[in-house]
């Protein structure tokens, strides 16, 4: 959707989960391939821009100190081997696409003591893309805090060794707040029952007890919520609304489309709980529209430049 929204169109798309598929149909009429890890790169049709997301906790590097205190040189497929990055890595080696965008939670710079993302960094320069990273926080955008990693990559063969690419990211201006999303008629099963509001309190209770912030949290109306995560189905704890003269409740599916910026055309053909864990695993609409547009700008500046001098040096 952001990167339609700056004037791209989606040549191919990849979900292995079978209701995000439904959902990703239900709204683009397009079925996507399943385990990309199946997929041979050469079958995925030429693209411009890949945009991705991977899990970073099956990182291993068992075997790469082990490489490197013997002096020996390591790539990236001996590196990331049998993670989804390595299949991103091997789609751009094989397309070469002008640039890429990836989106990761913020805690990637800090998984396995920095090494995870040194890898992953060291492999997409070794593919020999410019690249430039940034943790952003949505909170600019819609009411939630919610820090993301983005990486943003240009093919240093096709544009050279000197780009640059600022994220120039302009909040929205009012900032919007939790009332802006809520719905106004909700239904009984989102207030949480006497049994799980106690358990709720009991359990905050405890951890406050013991030093720790741990516990549920009451989103102001005025303000922002945490982060919502695809956890939020088991009991939505981490973001609760307070309703006078009873036990507060959970958001609602729209509700946790609108909290990510998904407009209310957006199709949510799944149940509660598929629908909770797909927005709490989406990434925040409107921010990546501000982060594609910038791409799509600096690669149509660059390809310009590229022409205007292919043609002085014809001329």
């Amino acid at each position: 959707m952001a990167f339609n929204s700056a004037g791209g169109h989606c040549v191919y798309s990849s979900e292995w989960n079978k209701y995000s598929q439904q959902t990703y149909f239900a709204n683009f009429g397009e079925m996507p391939d399943g385990d990309i890890t199946k997929v041979s790169a050469q079958d995925i049709p030429e693209h411009d821009i890949l945009a991705a997301g991977f899990p970073c906790q099956p990182f291993s590097i068992a075997g790469v100190s082990k490489k490197h205190s013997l002096g020996r040189a390591t790539g990236f497929a001996d590196q990331t081997q049998g993670t989804l990055f390595f299949d991103v890595c091997r789609i751009i080696r094989e397309r070469r696409p002008k640039s890429f965008l990836l989106e990761n939670v913020k805690n990637l710079c800090s998984h396995d003591k920095g090494n995870t993302f040194r890898i992953i960094l060291e492999s997409l320069n070794e593919l020999n893309y410019e690249v430039f990273y940034r943790v952003i926080d949505g909170q600019n955008f819609v009411p939630q805090h919610r820090e993301r990693i983005f990486i943003v990559g240009f093919d240093k063969g096709r544009y050279g060794k000197h780009v640059n690419f600022n994220f120039d990211i302009t909040p929205t201006y009012p900032k919007p707040v939790i009332g802006d999303i809520l719905e106004s008629d909700v239904d009984e099963k989102y207030t949480l029952s006497d049994r799980l509001w106690s358990y709720l309190q009991n359990y905050a209770a405890r951890h406050k007890a013991a030093g720790n912030g741990f516990g549920y949290g009451i989103a102001p109306t005025d303000g922002i919520s945490r982060t919502l995560s695809s956890r939020y189905y088991k009991d939505g704890s981490e973001i609760l609304v307070a309703q006078k003269g009873k036990n507060p409740r959970r958001l609602t599916p729209r509700e946790c489309a609108r909290l990510q910026g998904f407009p209310d055309s957006f199709i949510i053909p799944v149940s509660d709980t598929q629908a909770y864990r797909q927005f709490g695993n989406a990434v925040i609409v409107p921010l990546v529209t501000v982060i594609a547009k910038q791409i799509v700008h600096k690669v149509e500046d660059m390809d310009a430049q590229k022409d205007f001098f292919r043609d002085a040096d014809s001329a």
